[in-house]
């Protein structure tokens, strides 16, 4: 009885381990329109038009198309757009990437 308590622990852990992986594709989306809306400085109406159209954007071509990278890729995208919007240099910028990196 109770290798059948252990078996069933291990197998609920092994799914919850795979819920827990890469964000989907529909996350990395958000990001990389996020990080374009940021950089393009869009605001109110001009910013959700934007996202929204952006979002439901079909993929280009996957010939033409950069791969999706890691959450840790899409994470230094986005800290260097914003890095980008705040005009920030040097140790200010060093500074910025560092706490935006390891933000969660």
């Amino acid at each position: 009885m109770k290798a059948i308590f252990v078996g069933l622990a291990l197998a609920v852990a092994g799914l919850a381990m795979g819920g827990a992986q890469a964000a989907t594709d529909q996350q990395n989306k958000m990001t990389t329109c996020n990080a374009e809306a940021k950089t393009k400085e869009l605001k109110g109406d001009e910013r959700k038009k934007f996202m929204s159209e952006c979002l439901s954007a079909k993929p280009a071509p996957a010939a033409s198309a950069p791969e999706t990278g890691t959450p840790q890729q899409n994470k230094m995208k986005t800290c260097n757009a914003d890095a980008k919007t705040k005009d920030l240099k040097g140790d200010e910028r060093k500074k910025f990437m560092s706490d935006c990196l390891k933000a969660k």
